[in-house]
């Protein structure tokens, strides 16, 4: 019968780290989407919610492109994050095998 590995407390160094890559994940987020939209629409500026002359069509494939970045590039930098501290420090950030959300 195997052994209960003893939970460990994750260091407090986690924190600061965390902030620092979710600072990271929307910066990169940012530029992916810029990119992302000026590739699929030749445009500079995506549309703003509250941007009268723009259909509710542009609006929502926007809003649509910006979300499913953003959530691919945090996932990507977070687990990025978690690997590095586990190999550091041999405990996972989330204790508890839950993520942030």
């Amino acid at each position: 019968m195997p052994k209960k590995q003893k939970k460990m407390k994750l260091p407090l160094a986690y924190k600061p780290l965390g902030f620092l890559l979710g600072w990271t994940s929307g910066t990169l987020a940012s530029l992916a989407f810029q990119r992302t939209w000026k590739a699929i629409r030749h445009e500079d500026d995506a549309p703003d919610a509250l941007d009268k002359d723009r259909s509710w069509g542009e609006i929502l494939l926007a809003a649509a492109v910006q979300g499913a970045i953003f959530a691919v590039v945090r996932s990507a930098v977070d687990r990025t994050g978690a690997a590095f501290v586990e190999r550091t420090t041999g405990v996972w950030p989330s204790g508890d095998g839950g993520g942030r959300d």
